[in-house]
């Protein structure tokens, strides 16, 4: 800029600029107007870009619930969940439904952070390493027409260098599981990060939660499941490498389907009392 230029602006603006470009003032005075103007820039587009953001991180949730739940996401996602999924809260004490809350817009993962609205949990109890729960949580109700096909349960807890969460799909029983997805979780990847690999996840499929006498049986080993096995029903291979994270899952997976977390909801659920 020239010197008449500068002094035509005039007052702070204008001495600053009729420095000489080699300056130490004018130089870091240029810089710090710089950044400030980028992050005036940046903060902008976050907020304008937030809505946006959201409806994406809704919509990819709604895919992953589709997708354990074994429905087609080739289409319309958002047509497809609005067709065959009933969101619902439960109040995970009671198992009881919770009618005078809004299903669609409670963020679960919001109110397990809020004192007033979670339940701080005691070492001995939580085995997920979560710390604390929401104590009213959404579960999603798979139909035809009428029909409930499915229940998938929001489920997540401490892996080996992450909290990992995802969704379980329980079928009609109550006790059959129909599978397992993490959609969000920092395991490392080859090894923990094979909770991804759907040669893993198919091996749930089928899977039984409690045992005959109504007691939790589900467990993630360390090694291979054995045919032979009299708990095959129960038993699901391990991660090769990765046995923290494997007792993560298993953890989390019982702590979600225990007494501290939907077991009253399954048990009303499975006898028709939910």
């Amino acid at each position: 800029m020239s010197q008449d230029t500068a002094q035509t602006i005039g007052g702070p603006i204008g001495r600053i600029l009729a420095m000489p470009n080699d300056s130490q003032t004018k130089t870091i005075v240029v810089a710090l107007a710089l950044c400030l103007v980028c992050s005036i820039i940046v903060a902008a587009a976050a907020v304008g870009l937030r809505p946006l953001q959201e409806a994406n991180k809704a919509l990819d949730k709604q895919r992953y619930i589709l997708s354990v739940a074994g429905l087609d996401i080739s289409g319309n996602i958002q047509a497809t969940f609005d067709q065959s999924i009933e969101t619902r809260l439960v109040d995970l004490a009671s198992g009881d439904y919770v009618e005078e809350m809004d299903a669609a817009g409670y963020d679960q993962r919001k109110a397990a952070k809020d004192p007033q609205q979670n339940l701080t949990l005691s070492s001995d109890v939580d085995i997920a390493s979560i710390k604390a729960r929401a104590k009213i949580a959404s579960i999603y109700l798979v139909k035809n027409g009428d029909t409930i096909t499915r229940v998938i349960l929001p489920v997540h807890g401490y892996g080996l260098w992450s909290t990992l969460y995802g969704f379980l799909a329980i079928e009609p029983d109550g006790n059959s599981v129909y599978g397992l997805k993490f959609y969000d979780h920092a395991e490392t990847p080859g090894l923990g990060g094979e909770v991804d690999n759907p040669k893993w996840q198919a091996k749930w499929n089928g899977k039984q939660l409690f045992d005959a006498n109504g007691k939790q049986a589900l467990n993630v080993l360390k090694g291979n499941v054995s045919p032979d096995s009299k708990f095959f029903q129960h038993e699901i291979d391990g991660l090769a490498g990765a046995t923290l994270t494997s007792r993560g899952v298993s953890n989390l997976v019982r702590f979600w389907t225990g007494a501290n977390g939907f077991g009253p909801y399954l048990t009303k659920f499975k006898n028709g009392g939910a």
